[in-house]
Formats: C-alpha cells, structure tokens, sequence
C-alpha cells in the first residue's frame, strides 16, 4: 500500500458516540498510510474504548483528562498541535460537533483544535434524528466554512435499531479523506474507470453461463486509485465481495451491459483499468421458460460478445492511458504480447490463472507487467492490495512521461 500519510503526525480524536470502538480501526487504516497517530479520548469516549487497546495500537501515548499532569498538559497540546499534520474527529458525536463549532475547549481534542493550524476531518456519528437536527447541521455547516472536511455518515441500520443516516463512514473511507487533505496523492485529479468481476450470460430465467473471477483485483485497483486521489468509477459485474470505499459503482450483470456502461464513460476518463472477466461468448438464443431437466444431452448455440477493450483502443484520445488483463493458462507472455500490442494498450498485466494460489478467487496474485514501450517487468507473488499498488505506480509513470512530453512540444 502507497503511504501516503508517511512520517505524518495525525491527531486521532474519539469521541462519545457508540461507534467508538470504530476508532481503533480508523487508527489502523492511518497507520496503514503510514501515519504516525496520537489518539485521544474525550471523558465519554474512554466509557467505550480503552486507552490501553490505542496505546497498544498505535505506540504512542493516549490523552484523556488534560489535567491528568497539570505541568505539561498545556505544552503537551500545543506542542502535538503544532506537529499534527491533520486533527481528525473520529467518530464525532453531536457534542463534538458542536463543540468544535462553538470553539470550547474542555477538553484534550478541543482544545487541541483550536491550536492546531492543520486540516480537520470530521466524522460524525450518531442517532438518525441527532444527525438531521437543525442544531448539528448548522454546526456541520459553520465547520465547513471553515474549510474541515466532513465525512458523511452512511445510511443504514443504528444502534437503537431504527434505519437512517447516522452510521460512522467507512475508516478506509476516513483514511483516504485525511490523506487527500493532508497529501494530494499522484493520481488528484485523475479519472479512472475500472471494470471488475465477472459477466453472466444467461441460458433461462434460471441458469447462466459464467466464470471464477470474483472481483477482487479490479477492487484492489479501484482502492488504491482512490487512495492515491483519483476519481474512480468502477462498473462491476456480479461480486460478493465489499465495494471498494470512495468510488462509484455501476452495476452490471451481462457482457452486453458492461459494454454500454464502460463506451457510455470512457469518453471522460483519463485511464481505463479493464480487470474484468468479461464473458468471450454468450447464449445465441437464451430461453424465455426455465429449460427443463432430463435430455440425454444439450446443445447450445454460442455467439461472440463485443470485444469492449479493442473497441476503446479504436476510440480512445490520445491522452488516454489504457490497461488491459491476460488472464492465460498456456503460453502467458505470448499470448499477452499479442493482446497488448492488437488492442493498442499502454500496460498489459498478464498472469497465470491455472496456478490455485494466485489469480481467481484469491487474495494474493503475481505476474508480467507488459508496456507499450517494449518493457516487461516481472511481478512475484504478493496480496493483490500490493499488486495494484505496482500496477498503479506503471500508470502514474506512463502518465507523467506524457506530460513531460507536451511540455517538450
């Protein structure tokens, strides 16, 4: 994973809010970006969490009561102010919220706000009908024109059982809204459009033709171009498999609907990472009625899909970067140098999916990176995480080359 947050200091408040024990995983997801995190706990957010699990966690020491040693408390909150990269809230209950609206400073994190002059990120969350209260969102509001970022809680089910707005984001989510305020990553501004997963191609209402990909490498891929502050769009087939945080998702189930969502976007994206498994041929006639059981044998009749990669090959603008998937049992530099070259890709990634312990359905993969400009880099085994990160360090490369270029004419 690309640390964008290294040798950053991130102030990492809880507050009083039932989704506290949350906390510690946000902490994890910035220590992930190589943060180095101080948690801090208010008086009600240490009724939910442990100092002992942060400071286990992260290695540092946590606050809690700021007069808990009255010699250094004052330059101990000025002094982290001061190195604080970013001052994040996480999760925010309605009293912080207000709390940092109004400027208070009872407490450690409060008042560490106000001394800092780092970006602060805000993470509400709480009670559907404390969230939509006029009082916190005209909080929220004064926060923002003060430049915080706020991170929207998701919809969804509470703690007091109702269904509403109010559920802390996801922390990778958090993660990433901190690393894009602190250190816009190589992609800013970049827009990245993703296939992933696999199509099915229907026989009956009830049957379908399909295969083993599982999503999960167009979702590292997407994550990561998210992470590194990219505008991703992913437009996946049928996953069961969490959607990566900070994208928009288009769902799609046949090779035909994933040809019209990637040619209806690929006119305004910057880079186009086709890691779907898109089905090659489909039923030529699929049945209306389920096909009943007992023939001694079935034939059925195959048609060809669009080739949507060549198609964007034809269509793309020259500014455009694209990159393609090899998914070969046999043959696999062959096979792949043939693709990269007959679909004018910039960066082919070729793997070999007969071997169990990479590729399909797995979280680990390992292959060729093939570029346009004759280069074929090897991959070892690695978590597919790790794999996108390299994949995505290949597309940063070929894009800053293209500036370098213009620049030049």
């Amino acid at each position: 994973m690309t640390e964008r947050l290294a040798g950053k200091t991130i102030v990492l408040g809880i507050t009083g809010s039932i989704a506290a024990y949350r906390g510690a995983e946000v902490a994890r997801r910035l220590m992930d970006l190589g943060a180095d995190v101080h948690a801090t706990l208010t008086r009600a957010g240490a009724e939910f969490i442990t100092p002992l699990t942060l400071r286990t966690l992260t290695g540092n020491p946590v606050t809690v009561d700021m007069f808990e040693d009255p010699s250094e408390w004052q330059v101990k909150h000025v002094s982290l102010a001061q190195r604080a990269a970013a001052v994040v809230v996480a999760p925010a209950s309605a009293d912080a919220i207000a709390k940092l609206a109004l400027g208070l400073a009872d407490e450690f994190i409060y008042a560490l706000a106000l001394a800092a002059k780092a970006p602060l990120v805000v993470a509400p969350a709480m009670n559907d009908k404390m969230f939509a209260h006029p009082a916190t969102q005209e909080h929220l509001a004064v926060l923002r024109s003060r430049g915080a970022c706020i991170v929207e809680p998701e919809t969804g089910r509470l703690a007091s059982g109702a269904v509403g707005q109010g559920r802390l984001a996801d922390p990778a989510a958090i993660a990433a809204a901190v690393a894009d305020a602190v250190a816009p990553g190589d992609l800013d501004g970049i827009r990245v459009l993703v296939t992933a997963g696999p199509t099915r191609e229907p026989l009956d209402p009830v049957r379908f033709l399909s295969n083993r990909s599982s999503g999960r490498m167009g979702y590292a891929l997407a994550a990561a171009a998210a992470e590194r502050g990219a505008a991703v769009t992913v437009v996946s087939g049928p996953t069961a498999i969490p959607e990566p945080a900070g994208c928009e998702i288009a769902r799609v189930e046949t090779a035909r609907d994933m040809h019209r969502e990637v040619l209806q976007r690929f006119p305004e994206c910057d880079v186009l990472i086709a890691a779907a498994a898109v089905a090659d041929y489909t039923p030529a006639a699929p049945l209306d009625a389920k096909l009943k059981s007992g023939k001694k044998s079935l034939a059925v009749e195959l048609a060809p899909t669009k080739d949507i990669l060549a198609e964007c090959g034809k269509r793309r603008k020259q500014s455009q970067f694209l990159v393609g998937f090899a998914a070969e049992t046999e043959g696999l530099l062959a096979h792949a140098r043939e693709k990269r070259a007959a679909k004018k890709l910039d960066l082919l990634v070729a793997n070999d999916v007969s071997r169990p312990e990479i590729g399909f359905d797995s979280d680990r993969n390992a292959g060729w990176l093939l570029l346009a400009d004759g280069r074929e880099v090897e991959l070892g085994e690695m978590a597919k995480s790790d794999f996108a990160q390299r994949i995505l360090d290949m597309v940063v490369e070929g894009l800053q080359g293209r500036r370098k270029a213009r620049r030049k004419r």
